[in-house]
Order: C-alpha cells, then structure tokens, then sequence
C-alpha cells in the first residue's frame, strides 16, 4: 500500500457537528439495546435448560459417547455437549450479529462489508470458537475428573498460558486468517513509527498496513504481538483520513502500552479475576453435584451449563473493574503519547477526527462510561489533551 497525501483539516469540534453528534448517540444506544437484548436471551435459554432438566437430557441422549480414558471422564460426550451448546448459542447470535454487525454500520456508513464476506468472516470466527473452546472445555473436564479439589487453580493457570500464547502467535497466525498485513513502503509515516518505537526502547519487527477498509470506515492501529513477533499495524482507513502528526500520536499511545507494560499488567489482573470466578464456580459446582439431583459427578457433562451461567455472572459482576482499569491504562498511555510526541494540537485533532470516523458517543452518559467502556470517553481524552497543553505550555511546541 503507498502513503496518500496529507489528510484535511481535522473536523470541526464535536459540539459544532450537532448531525454526527446525534448519529453517534443513536448508534451508541442501538447498540446497547441490541447488547442488553442478546444477553436477556441467552440467559433465559440457559435458565430454562437448568430448570426444565434438558441439561440431562442431552447428556442421557449422548450416552453412546461414553467412552472414558480416564475415570470419571468422557471427552467425547463433553465435546458432544459442547457442540450443542456452541451451536444452539451460535443461533441465538446470528440475527444480533447480523444486526449489530451488519445491518446497523451499513445503515450509518460505517460498513463497507458485502454480506458474503460478512457470512465468510462469521464462518472463520465459528469454525476458530468451536475448535479452540471446544478443546479448552475437554481439557477443563478432564482437570475437573483428575483433581476436583484443585481443578480450578490449574484451570487458571493454563488459561495464563494459553493467553500468553495467543499474544504472541495473534500477529503470525490469527490475524493473517482474517485481514491483509503489508509491509508499508518507506516514507514519513513509517519512519516516524520506527523513530517513535527507537525512542520508546520499543524493537518491532516492521510497520504493517492492515486493509481494515475491506470491513469498515473506522480507524484504527495497533502495536501486536511480544518479542520477535512485535510489530505495528496501521490501518488504511487511519492512512488515508489522517495527517501524519495525528498517526504518529496515535502510535505513539499504542508504544505506551508497551513501555507501561500494560500487556502484562492485564493479563496479571484479568487472570486473578478469571481465577477467583474459577473459585466461585467450584463451590457452585460442588454445592450443585451436593445438593442436586441428576448429577453424576463434578465431571459430569451436564455440569457444564451451571458453569457458563456462573462465569457468566462472575464476568457481569466484575465487568466494572476490568473496564476501570482498561480505563487507568488506556488513560496512561494517552500521557505516555503526549510526552513522547510534545504535540498535544495533534492529539486533541486525531481524538476529534476518531469521534468523528468512528461515530464514537464522545459524551456518554457516566454509567455507560463506568460499566461499558474500556476506555476513556472521547470527551475525556480531549478534555487530558488540552489540560496536557496548558500545564506543558514550553513542551507542546518542541520537537520530539
């Protein structure tokens, strides 16, 4: 992909954009009720299998993949039951992933996805879920029959690795399967970014363009992967709309996350979270197989819908922290941008332009912000870039 020429002006301020302003809040509460929708309905479905006892009449009807190679468990039927579950859920998803994913961006011009590409990335991201969970499920029951006092400590600790792994097998595995990375020929963008990663102390592998304009109108960009498979990613929609200074802030905040560790830091928090809902479902678990009738065990395949229900709430309950801190980072490495680059004219311009290509609520309510958002509202990082400039009046103007 070549560099275009220099984007316009920055848009106008958000409050001046009324038209933009109101698509976004629209956009932003469509969305929401399409989330809250979804949710109320999977957990009925899952309620209702609980109380109507289909759980164990799936797992009866499977017995004929009871074939156990260790005592007490059957990862054929596990895997079975999974599929099921996988399945019927995959459903439920299909016409909120079809409105929220499809119908709604098109309707506000922020999807230039054709609906067979849409069916063709849903395919992938099914085929990558059913796989990849569906062997996390076996190897948890089979953790859950070999050390049903201690299942859920080792469960964590593999989800460690397993999410380590991830990072750094995302930018060479994951993501080719799903999007077009090319190198970005030499020219201002580019050495800004390995200047800014220089300074930064940062080594990345190369600069990528990614063709997020395939799916979209939003911009984006990233700095992927650890080690030797770290690299930054640009996407054409950001190379195309923006200046160079307002690329070079924006990844100088995604170098921020790794000169702050951040990458590190979440997977540090969200894994002691992770482990104490293991925690919570292993007494749920416990006091299920107790107390219940129709269980057979902690191994049981039928265990399987308690423990999604109690992940699921463990998830809502924390939800709050997990974005707080989100929040904490995303805002630090806001700071770490400033800093880097002096230009705060650049920062606060890039934060209007992604409000305004993105049809970001830039001003949403404070309990969207506190249970929903994983970063700062857009209104907020404005507000730090400009408090940024007036307390580093000498910096803002000097060169990085």
């Amino acid at each position: 992909m070549t560099e275009t020429s220099p984007a316009p002006e920055p848009p106008a301020a958000l409050p001046d954009a009324p038209t933009r302003e109101a698509d976004a809040r629209r956009y932003a509460r469509t969305r929401r009720l399409l989330l809250l929708a979804h949710l109320a309905i999977v957990t009925a479905g899952l309620v209702l299998l609980l109380l109507f006892g289909l759980h164990f009449a799936l797992r009866d009807a499977l017995a004929f993949a009871s074939w156990e190679p260790l005592a007490r468990w059957q990862p054929l039927r596990v895997l079975l039951f999974f599929v099921a579950l996988f399945v019927a859920q995959a459903l439920i998803d299909l016409p909120f992933s079809w409105l929220g994913g499809y119908r709604l961006p098109h309707r506000y011009g922020l999807s230039t996805q054709r609906a067979r590409a849409w069916a063709l990335d849903e395919l992938k991201g099914f085929v990558l879920g059913l796989a990849f969970e569906g062997a996390l499920i076996v190897g948890l029951y089979a953790l859950l029959a070999t050390s049903p006092t201690l299942w859920w400590l080792w469960a964590g600790l593999l989800l460690v690795v397993v999410t380590v792994l991830l990072v750094q097998l995302t930018p060479v595995l994951l993501l080719p399967l799903f999007n077009k990375l090319i190198p970005l020929p030499d020219g201002e963008v580019r050495r800004r970014a390995l200047a800014l990663a220089a300074r930064a102390k940062t080594p990345v592998r190369e600069v990528f363009s990614i063709d997020l304009s395939r799916r979209t109108t939003a911009a984006n960009a990233a700095v992927i992967g650890l080690g030797r498979t770290r690299r930054i990613i640009i996407g054409d929609t950001l190379l195309s709309q923006f200046t160079p200074d307002e690329i070079e802030v924006v990844v100088a905040h995604e170098l921020g996350h790794q000169v702050r560790h951040d990458i590190v830091l979440l997977i540090v928090s969200q894994s002691i979270i992770m482990l104490a809902a293991l925690f919570v479902a292993h007494l749920a678990l416990d006091w299920a197989v107790a107390t219940l009738p129709g269980y057979h065990g902690l191994a049981d395949p039928a265990t399987l819908a308690l423990l999604v229900i109690v992940l699921g709430l463990a998830g809502l309950v924390t939800l709050p922290l997990v974005n707080g801190l989100s929040r904490r980072v995303e805002q630090r490495a806001d700071g770490y941008a400033l800093s880097l680059t002096h230009d705060a004219p650049a920062f606060i311009s890039a934060m209007h332009r992604l409000a305004d290509q993105n049809l970001d609520d830039a001003t949403p309510s404070p309990w969207v912000e506190f249970f929903l958002l994983d970063h700062p509202s857009t209104g907020r990082r404005i507000a730090y870039g400009k408090r940024w400039a007036t307390e580093h009046p000498g910096e803002a103007s000097e060169p990085a």
